[in-house]
């Protein structure tokens, strides 16, 4: 899977220069659906499925600041998956130097709200997202 990048716009600074916090969920938001259109599941289909999938929970643990026109790289890992769950994990840096580590949680549901199992109802997608836990879990373990 390729990162995703978002190029640090003028607008997106505070007033002393920074890019302001509440962007960064924003740039995650991008880089997952960048990463899920990659793993062939881009949001049109599952709109098309009748598929929503709302955050549920986000974590961010900022480490430097970013400012414009820094070019931020966001590295998308699938943390952790059940049949109607799964965790992102997103990794920020600009060149090469961390500037953000941050976390997502998402559910399934059906347009009518109630949870949807993926693992029964779309198999195939479930496994894509295991495999890509699975890969995500060797490189971590290895570094």
């Amino acid at each position: 899977m390729q990162n995703y990048t978002h190029t640090v716009q003028y607008y997106e600074t505070d007033k002393m220069g920074v890019t302001h916090h509440s962007n960064y969920i924003r740039f995650m938001e991008e880089a997952r659906v960048y990463f899920l259109k990659q793993a062939g599941w881009p949001y049109e289909k599952f709109e098309e499925e009748g598929i929503i999938s709302p955050v549920v929970s986000i974590s961010c643990d900022y480490k430097r600041t970013t400012t414009f026109p820094d070019i931020i790289e966001i590295k998308v890992d699938v943390a952790e998956v059940t049949p109607v769950k799964f965790k992102l994990s997103y990794t920020m840096t600009v060149a090469e130097k961390l500037v953000c580590t941050a976390g997502s949680a998402h559910c399934f549901l059906n347009t009518t709200g109630r949870p949807v199992s993926i693992q029964k109802q779309y198999p195939e997608f479930y496994h894509t997202l295991l495999e890509l836990q699975n890969s995500a879990n060797k490189v971590s373990s290895i570094s």
